[in-house]
């Protein structure tokens, strides 16, 4: 056998939904994935010779090691649920069921292991290793071993999502739930390569591969098995390659004795030997196929070992000193009231969802909602509507017969006006002190370096939403979303807005994302996308802290808002991710549309055109007509206020222009409106009194 040397990265990648009677979608893996490898250690050139001496520890350590048969290994665990409270925000069952699955399936307790094939029978490991979900957390805390963070990461699925919470590795086996986890079903990263990436430490797992029940199913309730391994040192059965299936495979092998050498398969073929005359050991769970049910001894050997080395810290997990402070086997008692809400942000009239996230025992409960309707229950998963605009409190007492207790939250739910803020809609940040008010909210994903206001750049007055994006490492995502606007009533919404942005360096894809709303931020649509390679940067690349000029400013505009958001409670939000680029600024935002009644031509519309457009001093309107005409015009806002007085005028045939009166009209949106004895007509005017 020919060993590989080093197994750096796995990468579980499944696709669609199947049953367990179904054969699974092909597996894939992106072991030693350069794109991953290059972000890990990107600032640490030292990391790859690091991760081979470690390599080299486990292997001499696994080599002499001997398993003593019979003994059981303990390792607490956390589930971290990172959502948007969505589907990915999965049941504390669901979770139980994963643990549930992955104790038998490391303890010979499976019920399917018995249908093994008769020549690997004998080979079926009792690996022995107990998983618990931890009832204390870092600060002796009790808890059920399952935490839940709000963070749109969870569509993401990488690091910046796992740094979003970690639990102590030498404490903890990290479990991080997603509705993404990059591209695969679950991926995680083998001892030697953690060895000095704690923070780095344990496993990510899409929300529909975790256990069997909820957004799960028997066809995908391995995959946590399989990541376990490859945590504890497993390598794919046919060896270090990223694709089974290829004849090259026959020559590299696993590192486990008991595991024949194979080319590695995506499907259940029970009968093939894909190396030689042995049969492929095609129903282990380090294999691609859907049929899985079984270790093997070796790799059983090869995992305690890793367990109970020093490398990443893995000896630490099952101490009796590290199991009392993580309390896995205390009693199941009520220690804490709790609860959560699906959308603590919500308009007038919707519906606000609470769930008693108790821990333990739970026999009685009793909520009240000031302010809301009803006002008091004693269901375990109460809606509530509230009518008034406001900042409600609520409260939960639970009781196991024996205690009770009771916690309050002062701000559980914040209401928002519905109808919103009226268009023409203008927000220039001149009279500001925060952005955390009812017209603002600020998701700040890494906990310090969100959108704030600042007076060092502005495109016009002397204010501007700045978000400082060079203190954000790659991937992190802010969010700078709207308070409801009321455009009920109103056709052809646009919004526009000024943004100034530099890059570090060309390579800098940063992006802006538009997002509109027409349910009060429930649900949002992606509208525009601003990359930083091809249309974000307004300015140089620089490596100082940007400040924008005057003239590098740019004006960005929203058009394609169909009726369906012409709401009353329409919602935007400004979604910036970044890769590594400069600050970014925000001025200037202004929503305008045409009221009913003004926006449709018709077969007699004349064609006009305000030239320039946008205008500074002056402009003309300029239109051709085929006869004679007399016209009366007007320049109105955007809501159809005249603003200067009409005029009426007669005009010949052909080409002509009209001078219009703009001096007294401050920066905005206009419609100059031209009405004759066959139609209506209008254009829209944008007036900027910074434009040259």
């Amino acid at each position: 056998m020919r060993n590989s040397s080093l197994l750096l990265l796995s990468v579980l990648a499944l696709s669609n939904s199947a049953t367990a009677q179904e054969p699974e979608a092909e597996f894939k893996c992106k072991n030693n994935d350069p794109g991953m490898l290059e972000e890990m250690f990107r600032n640490d050139p030292d990391g790859l010779r690091s991760v081979e001496e470690a390599q080299a520890r486990l292997d001499a350590y696994t080599q002499s090691f001997v398993r003593e048969r019979g003994s059981t290994y303990t390792i607490p665990v956390v589930f971290h649920v990172i959502h948007q409270n969505g589907t990915e925000n999965i049941s504390d069952a669901q979770i139980q069921d994963a643990v549930r699955i992955l104790n038998q399936d490391f303890n010979k307790e499976n019920p399917d292991w018995t249908a093994v094939r008769p020549v690997f029978l004998d080979r079926v490991a009792d690996v022995g290793i107990e998983f618990r979900l931890a009832k204390r957390d870092p600060q002796g805390n009790c808890t059920n071993g399952i935490t839940r963070t709000v963070s749109p990461l969870t569509n993401e699925g990488n690091t910046a999502m796992t740094q979003l919470i970690q639990w102590p590795r030498d404490r903890y086996m990290n479990v991080w739930v997603g509705r993404s986890a990059n591209g695969a079903a679950g991926y995680t990263n083998y001892p030697s390569v953690l060895d000095n990436q704690p923070s780095r430490d344990g496993i990510v797992v899409q929300s529909g591969y975790v256990g069997s029940i909820g957004t799960s199913n028997a066809g995908r309730s391995r995959v946590l098995s399989h990541e376990v391994g490859h945590w504890l040192n497993l390598r794919h059965c046919w060896g270090n390659s990223n694709n089974p299936g290829l004849e090259e495979n026959c020559e590299i092998d696993d590192g486990v004795d008991d595991t024949p050498l194979t080319k590695g398969w995506t499907s259940c073929a029970l009968n093939s030997g894909t190396c030689g005359s042995e049969i492929d050991n095609v129903e282990n769970y380090m294999e691609y196929s859907y049929c899985d049910k079984m270790f093997t001894n070796g790799q059983a050997d090869r995992m305690i070992a890793a367990l109970t080395s020093s490398v990443a810290q893995r000896s630490s997990l099952w101490q009796a000193s590290n199991l009392e402070i993580t309390g896995v086997y205390e009693a199941d008692v009520l220690c804490e009231a709790r609860f959560t809400t699906a959308n603590r942000q919500v308009c007038v009239g919707q519906v606000v969802s609470f769930t008693d996230a108790s821990i333990n025992q739970v026999s009685e409960r009793s909520w009240q909602f000031p302010g809301g309707e009803p006002f008091e229950s004693t269901e375990i998963a109460p809606t509530v509507i509230y009518a008034q605009a406001g900042v409600y409190p609520v409260t939960l007492t639970v009781s196991d017969g024996v205690t009770t207790l009771t916690t309050t939250e002062n701000i559980a739910v914040e209401v928002l006006p519905n109808p919103g803020a009226p268009v023409p809609y203008s927000e220039g940040f001149e009279n500001a002190t925060s952005l955390s008010t009812p017209d603002w909210t600020v998701y700040d994903a890494d906990g310090g370096n969100g959108f704030v206001l600042t007076s060092s750049a502005a495109a016009s007055g002397s204010q501007s939403a700045k978000l400082n994006n060079t203190a954000n490492s790659g991937g992190r995502i802010d969010e700078l979303i709207s308070g409801p606007i009321d455009v009920s009533g109103i056709t052809d919404v646009e919004i526009f807005f000024k943004y100034a942005f530099a890059r570090r360096q060309a390579s800098n894809n940063d992006l802006l994302r538009v997002y509109i709303s027409n349910t009060c931020g429930a649900t949002w649509s992606l509208r525009k996308q601003l990359s930083g390679i091809t249309s974000l940067s307004t300015a140089p690349d620089q490596q100082g802290n940007f400040v924008p000029d005057a003239d590098e400013w740019l004006q960005g505009e929203v058009t394609n808002i169909s009726s369906p958001y012409e709401v009353s409670d329409m919602r935007f939000k400004f979604q910036f991710i970044s890769d590594g680029g400069n600050y970014l600024y925000l001025d200037d935002i202004n929503i305008n549309g045409l009221p009913l009644g003004l926006q449709g031509p018709d077969e007699h519309s004349l064609d006009l055109l305000v030239s320039p457009n946008p205008a500074n001093t002056e402009a003309q309107l300029r239109m051709p007509l085929d006869a004679p005409t007399e016209m009366q015009l007007m320049i109105t806002d955007a809501m159809g206020r005249m603003v200067v007085p009409s005029w009426s005028a007669r005009r010949a045939t052909g080409s002509q222009v009209v001078p219009l009166p703009i001096e007294g009209l401050s920066s905005g949106i206009y419609l100059v409106v031209v009405n004759t004895s066959l139609s209506r007509s209008s254009i829209r005017m944008v007036v900027d009194r910074g434009a040259e």
